[in-house]
């Protein structure tokens, strides 16, 4: 199915689960790929652009990574670093400039359990040989855990369900074990929101909270029985 992933939308791989399905071409957006088919109509300098990167050829990201290419149309690709926790290829993504329009991370096993990355952006990567397999599961998995997405800078504070959905590409709330949450149900997100890439949306799974509210099921400092699954 088209994925609703403009801002609005009616109402990731989720630590653990089975690595998105970004298909490995343009940012056309095959079914099932949580990628944009095109700017959500009417909008103004939509996040869905495809726009050129200001870093120079040749320059690198801050864990010294290079991209293979200068800037040119956006595509979907893999990225291996072989990071080993969320939180570290979280930081990644954070700190690539320009932003990717959608990052996500996969829990990947071969050739050895680390986080793998897929991006919509203007580059590609250089990856090692022996991660090759890696990038190419990240690129054509089924689901995955987004990090970066339209509208997820607007995502702080306590918001209804409503307000979640009207400001990001969130498509639904869920509650862990409960289903769907109402619209007026406010959510502490702790500034911190990770949804799950699943049959072709993003839905932010929660859990009940103190006073009748919700907060994210992944929080920034998960307890140890959690962390990375």
């Amino acid at each position: 199915m088209t994925p609703h992933l403009a801002t609005g939308a009616p109402a990731a791989d989720a630590a653990g689960a089975p690595a998105p399905s970004h298909p490995a071409a343009s940012s056309a957006g095959a079914p099932g790929s949580p990628y944009p088919t095109s700017s959500p109509a009417g909008a103004s300098g939509s996040p869905y652009s495809a726009a050129s990167s200001d870093r120079a050829p040749g320059s690198s990201y801050p864990d010294g990574t290079r991209p293979a290419s200068s800037a040119g149309a956006a595509r979907i690709v893999g990225v291996s670093r072989g990071h080993a926790t969320l939180a570290e290829a979280d930081h990644w993504i954070q700190a690539l400039t320009p932003a990717p329009v959608l990052a996500c991370t996969h829990l990947i096993s071969e050739p050895f359990p680390h986080v793998a990355i897929s991006l919509l952006t203007a580059h590609t990567f250089e990856t090692d040989p022996e991660l090759a397999t890696a990038v190419a599961t990240a690129e054509a998995g089924k689901s995955g855990r987004a990090v970066r997405f339209p509208g997820v800078e607007r995502l702080t504070g306590a918001l209804t369900v409503s307000e979640i959905l009207q400001r990001s590409s969130i498509a639904r709330v869920e509650i862990l074990g409960g289903g769907q949450a109402t619209p007026d149900t406010v959510v502490e997100t702790g500034d911190f929101v990770r949804p799950q890439f699943r049959d072709g949306e993003l839905i932010l799974i929660t859990t009940p909270a103190a006073g009748g509210t919700l907060v994210p099921f992944e929080t920034r400092t998960p307890t140890p029985c959690c962390a990375d699954h």
